[in-house]
């Protein structure tokens, strides 16, 4: 038995004091090491490129970000204008009747351009009056379906310049009380903007109005107990 034994030790082969005794488990642990560091370079190469892309669509234009850039650029363009000839237009306009003129086609272009084009693109609003046979004028207003939501660009950029004009105009009139000249072209300028102001803030409202009692309505289908019908009055009278 002992020469057997010895026989097999002498054919057995030799390893190496330096040889893994489990290489299995010193591959997976390599593997990890290697997956580990992968993983830390790719993320490391990831955020550069996402703080890159949130710098990028932190520095976008607004007419970049707009979904209406031609009617917004058109909105600003007629307003601005106006203010622009009226603030410095002596310098190139020597005659006030060549410049008054300028002035209110340019206010007229800014009015139709906002009460039918602008409005209705950039927040999904439109207003007009509709004369009844007896002589009454009636407000009419349109507004887009909820489920749709305007841009937030064009909808901020659409009030602020709304509101900014009428106050920019009022400014004028009182700085000019004593220039009757002036006065007239400012008089057409906060006809001209008070209307679209008070056309679009009504019809806002209206669209909130109608909003509300769409929801309420389905709040009562949905839920016909006391506290449903009770809670959809409510929110209707507060809208409303």
């Amino acid at each position: 038995m002992e020469s057997s034994n010895a026989r097999l030790l002498s054919e057995a082969a030799p390893f190496s004091i330096s040889e893994p005794l489990e290489p299995d488990v010193e591959a997976g642990r390599d593997s990890n090491v290697r997956s580990n560091n992968l993983s830390g370079n790719i993320a490391l190469e990831a955020t550069p490129q996402s703080n890159n892309n949130n710098y990028q669509n932190q520095n976008q234009s607004i007419w970049d970000q707009s979904s209406h850039p031609v009617a917004l650029f058109f909105h600003l363009l007629f307003r601005s204008a106006a203010i622009i000839v009226y603030l410095f237009g002596f310098i190139v306009i020597s005659s006030f009747p060549l410049k008054f003129i300028i002035c209110i086609l340019l206010l007229s272009f800014d009015f139709w351009t906002v009460k039918n084009v602008t409005g209705r693109l950039l927040v999904g609003l439109r207003w007009w009056n509709d004369i009844q046979p007896d002589g009454t004028n009636v407000w009419m207003f349109e507004s887009r379906d909820p489920s749709r939501p305007v841009n937030t660009t064009d909808s901020r950029i659409f009030w602020f310049s709304l509101y900014i004009t009428i106050v920019i105009w009022v400014i004028f009139g009182l700085l000019s009380l004593t220039e009757p000249t002036r006065l007239l072209i400012i008089a057409v300028a906060i006809t001209l903007n008070l209307a679209n102001v008070i056309g679009y803030t009504q019809c806002d409202k209206d669209a909130k109005r109608k909003w509300a009692s769409g929801l309420a309505t389905r709040a009562a289908t949905a839920n016909p107990s006391l506290a449903g019908r009770l809670f959809s009055a409510g929110l209707g009278r507060f809208f409303g």
